[in-house]
């Protein structure tokens, strides 16, 4: 079990997990996903952390057949400036490694971003919080777990 799946089960959220072989050598995650469990790239999301130029820490939930769009994102977050959160402070925010973080279950709640797609699907696709695993839920369900706010970036 995952932080993400333990509160999905304690919030009675229903869910469903699928999981694949992760390939050591792949760095691209979201895809991997998409390959390996046969899904629609616009329905698998991935989860990326970004910081702003005072170090603040974001999510951004976007669909992984498209590139997160940084100055979009800092205009609707109110930022000067966002760029990539360096690794470390993703890890350490989260709990998750690098393809692996979930929108879910991280050990600080950040300020999240949700690419509006998502509202046009019955179920998405998130990390489970481990490479190779995946969440199917309702995006409504993951837009009041994590606060966040729908985003056209």
């Amino acid at each position: 079990m995952t932080p993400a799946i333990n509160l999905l089960k304690k919030k009675g959220i229903k869910f469903d997990v699928l999981s694949y072989e992760h390939e050591p050598n792949q760095k691209q995650f979201g895809l991997e996903a998409v390959e390996k469990l046969n899904l629609p790239a616009a329905q698998v999301f991935k989860t990326l952390v970004v910081e702003d130029n005072t170090q603040n820490l974001f999510v951004a939930v976007v669909p992984v057949s498209q590139q997160l769009n940084l100055k979009m994102l800092a205009k609707f977050a109110g930022v000067k400036k966002i760029e990539m959160a360096p690794q470390q402070a993703v890890e350490k925010s989260t709990g998750y490694i690098l393809g692996g973080v979930s929108p879910l279950g991280q050990k600080k709640q950040l300020k999240t971003y949700i690419h509006t797609s998502a509202k046009s699907f019955e179920s998405i696709y998130v990390s489970a919080g481990k490479r190779g695993l995946e969440i199917a839920l309702n995006p409504k369900d993951l837009m009041t777990l994590t606060r966040g706010q729908y985003v056209n970036f």
